[in-house]
């Protein structure tokens, strides 16, 4: 959990009102169509810390329709004018899961996005991967 904690603080920090458009300007091409989530997330969750490769590890195990999902969601809030904020959350779970809200703008606030995503811990391996 603690992984996990560090890094989505730093996303949050990224893709939050302070920091959102200069990260928008800086890495929305990492999180193109085709792109791997797994590099652009960690980079932008760890940068070059000792985080980044165990967060990459960790991220590259998301099933790919829910990698797909988050990367389409991120992508989105980055090439939006302005660029919408997201607020990450994690916590444990048996599966692989992805909650994904969203409050729209209005006349006198930006909305923003928030993903909660549900894991298993980071270094917990899940029982069907020793089959």
């Amino acid at each position: 959990m603690p992984i996990m904690q560090t890094v989505l603080s730093k996303l949050n920090e990224n893709l939050g009102r302070d920091n959102i458009r200069s990260f928008a300007k800086d890495s929305s091409g990492d999180f193109e169509h085709g792109k791997p989530l797994h590099e652009a997330l960690a980079k932008a969750g760890a940068g070059d810390g000792p985080l980044r490769e165990p967060f990459k590890a960790y991220l590259s195990k998301m099933p790919a329709g829910i990698s797909e999902a988050l990367r389409a969601t991120i992508h989105h809030a980055l090439n939006t004018t302005p660029p919408t904020m997201i607020t990450f959350a994690w916590a444990p779970a048996y599966d692989y899961e992805l909650h994904v809200w969203q409050s729209p703008d209005t006349e006198t606030t930006k909305g923003g996005i928030t993903v909660m995503f549900k894991s298993r811990y980071p270094d917990h391996p899940h029982p069907l991967a020793a089959k």
